[in-house]
């Protein structure tokens, strides 16, 4: 699997597709985010569903944060907007599956 920088991240956030193609339709990526990343507030158009593998994918929206850890698992709806982000010593590496395009819409 391997494993390429997404440019809009500044080498932060590196995916491996699964199946599918994020930029067009239905997929599945392996995800990184480097220990401390920053995502800011954004939504995505589509729906994303997260079980993290490894360190803790850190979420937060109007009804607060959580720390989304190994083996948990996070829906985060189409439109929703929400800040995320990777743990601080370990960053996250997670599942991620979307039945449609991804995009990554940031919120002023």
């Amino acid at each position: 699997t391997t494993f390429k920088s997404m440019e809009s991240s500044g080498g932060a956030v590196s995916r491996a597709v699964l199946y599918g193609d994020p930029d067009k339709g239905a997929h599945a990526t392996l995800t990184k985010f480097k220990p401390g990343y920053d995502a800011g507030t954004h939504y995505h158009t589509n729906d994303t569903r997260i079980v993290v593998i490894k360190g803790a994918y850190l979420y937060k929206d109007e009804d607060g944060e959580k720390r989304v850890g190994p083996g948990d698992f996070i829906m985060v709806p189409g439109g929703h907007k929400h800040w995320s982000g990777g743990e601080k010593t370990e960053g996250a590496l997670f599942y991620e599956e979307g039945s449609d395009k991804f995009d990554f819409v940031p919120v002023k």
